[in-house]
């Protein structure tokens, strides 16, 4: 493998595949391609930039273009796949990988804000990175306003489908006037009609009463219930429980303690006759109810 020319198309072992930037899959769109993929066979092969083995032994390879059909040869149980064979930097790869997932995406889908950021953040700037996508500057810079802005609200409805990215791009640039009018001219281009209306303005009015919203649209973020994770939770709970249970043994030996003290006073004649010189011949009911309960409990 490794006197293989750059272009060539040749069978490349799956499990010598890396893929540099992963992608969650759709389940349903996963299984269509591999029962496409089983039917007829791969119609087109993937794409992977070549690593010099360390030592004497074999190549590895970065995916470039092709998750969906390599997972699904793996899915299949087969050990290679066709690839074309290119000679490309990690960084080189990541990016060709990042502009390949934009210009094939649907523009609602919020991978491509993501894909947008990190060529941002690779160093390319507005106009490079429209360049590569074949987007035009001013919904590049857009799209990086929004995340940079933290959007979170406006984010998330892109994601579900509420909005379009463009939409949300002009509602976060616009202030609260300008949104409805933003919202009309969405309405007359056709981008929101009927119920996505209607939610664009359930939006605007929770954005505005709320504010952008918290962080949880990006995936990447969230944390999955492991059964780590899980059990660490129920020991600090038990040991939340252990803390309050003590300091309630420690509360209540001290309550019996001052209730047993007030019983002996009151049990003394020489006490009890200072009290009813200072006017004090009867006890407030709550203590006198705590002194008769241990007197229950005690006998």
């Amino acid at each position: 493998m490794s006197n293989t020319a750059s272009g060539q198309t040749v069978q490349v072992p799956v499990d010598a595949i890396t893929v540099v930037n992963p992608r969650i899959r759709n389940q349903k769109v996963f299984e269509e391609i591999t029962a496409n993929i089983a039917a007829l066979g791969l119609k087109r092969p993937i794409t992977v930039a070549v690593r010099e083995p360390e030592s004497d032994g074999e190549p590895s390879y970065e995916l470039v273009c092709g998750q969906g059909r390599l997972e699904a040869f793996k899915a299949l149980g087969q050990s290679e796949i066709p690839a074309i064979v290119i000679n490309a930097s990690s960084e080189d790869c990541l990016v060709m990988s990042l502009v390949e997932n934009v210009a094939r995406r649907q523009h609602h889908s919020l991978d491509l804000l993501r894909d947008i950021r990190r060529l941002k953040e690779s160093g390319y700037s507005e106009r490079e990175i429209a360049d590569k996508t074949q987007l035009s500057t001013k919904y590049v810079h857009g799209v990086l306003r929004l995340l940079e802005g933290h959007e979170h609200r406006l984010l998330r409805a892109v994601e579900s489908g509420k909005i379009p990215v463009s939409v949300a791009v002009d509602i976060a640039d616009a202030d609260d006037v300008g949104v409805q009018t933003v919202l009309r001219q969405a309405y007359e281009k056709n981008l929101l009609r009927g119920g996505r209306l209607l939610k664009a303005k359930r939006l605007v009015e929770a954005r505005q009463k709320h504010g952008k919203g918290r962080a949880s649209f990006d995936r990447s973020s969230r944390k999955s219930l492991s059964v780590e994770s899980l059990l660490k939770t129920y020991e600090n709970d038990v040991e939340k429980k252990k803390v309050l249970l003590r300091k309630a043994h420690a509360t209540r030996s001290e309550m019996l303690f001052l209730i047993q003290s007030l019983k002996t006073l009151m049990a003394d004649e020489n006490f009890v006759t200072l009290l009813r010189a200072e006017g004090l011949a009867s006890l407030p009911r709550t203590i006198s109810d705590q002194l008769t309960s241990l007197e229950g409990t005690q006998s």
